[in-house]
């Protein structure tokens, strides 16, 4: 069984809206569309360090999005200067609240030339900054790609979980916590965590069956932790008479094996994948 594990592994689980989320894209940029209309007309303006004052003056919300120009998510705290090699908190810079005083704008129209954001806006490198922040969102989204396999993960999974409920007519929720279950479905559940959160729970009518999910398409040492710390829970709960099943994928799994074995040895092979899933597996395990 542990071959049949080990071999059917699914090399990866990334649909083509995995790369991207241009919903979130689209919000965050659409979010901003009124000030980057104001600051359009920066570009190609002959005096600019004058125009982007009386911009900053006459409008301060566009103070808050300028770190976004740079690519940065957040508001900048703490900076090097490169002339005094001293750090100052900038963050008020950028605070539409913080009354524009001289030292402010002084200290904007460094961050203007120095980011080389005037260059920019100066020289005809971009025609339109609402293009130009749909790009810096499209970049910065790529970051979440990490946190979304995750939950690509849990989608994949929930899809067989409710088919099989609904066949059974069974109830299940996903992100379920012991509180929840206990106030629901008056099952008490002890766990390592007092606020873990379990992906799917189960539950029949007579007994509660637990789920975890993840998904590994590169090997590390972590992985030897986290059979480790499945293994640990599934002790935890079979000692109340409670199952819990892991369905993990990827072929990271392949650089871990013997701790995959391991878990799978001291959980009495509780260990699924995705191939399983769709050959039916739970019509065997929750009765």
């Amino acid at each position: 069984m542990f071959l049949s594990l080990t071999t059917s592994f699914t090399p990866t689980i990334f649909t083509w809206g995995f790369y991207s989320d241009f919903q979130k894209i689209h919000k965050n940029a659409f979010n901003v569309k009124i000030q980057l209309g104001i600051l359009n007309s920066l570009l190609w303006e002959s005096s600019i360090e004058k125009k982007f004052i009386e911009i900053i003056r006459s409008y301060p919300e566009t103070r808050e999005i300028l770190p976004i120009l740079l690519a940065v998510r957040w508001n900048f705290h703490l900076v090097l200067d490169s002339e005094t090699k001293e750090v100052f908190d900038v963050s008020y810079f950028f605070d539409k609240n913080c009354y524009l005083t001289s030292e402010i704008e002084q200290g904007l129209l460094k961050f203007f030339n120095e980011s080389w954001l005037k260059e920019i806006f100066e020289n005809k490198k971009i025609s339109n900054l609402n293009d130009y922040v749909f790009g810096i969102e499209t970049g910065l989204d790529s970051n979440a790609r990490k946190n979304r396999s995750g939950t690509m993960m849990e989608n994949l999974v929930l899809e067989f979980v409710k088919d099989f409920c609904e066949e059974k007519e069974f109830q299940y929720k996903d992100q379920a916590t012991a509180k929840w279950m206990k106030e629901t479905w008056g099952v008490e559940v002890k766990s390592d965590k007092s606020a873990r959160r379990f992906d799917f729970a189960i539950f029949t009518g007579k007994k509660v069956y637990l789920i975890e999910t993840n998904f590994y398409g590169g090997g590390g040492s972590k992985l030897k932790a986290v059979a480790g710390e499945f293994t640990g829970l599934y002790k935890t709960l079979q000692e109340q008479d409670i199952n819990l099943l892991w369905v993990t994928d990827g072929l990271g799994w392949q650089k871990a094996l013997r701790p995959l074995e391991d878990a799978y040895i001291a959980t009495n092979g509780n260990i699924y994948n995705l191939a399983m899933l769709k050959e039916g597996i739970l019509n065997k395990l929750i009765k």
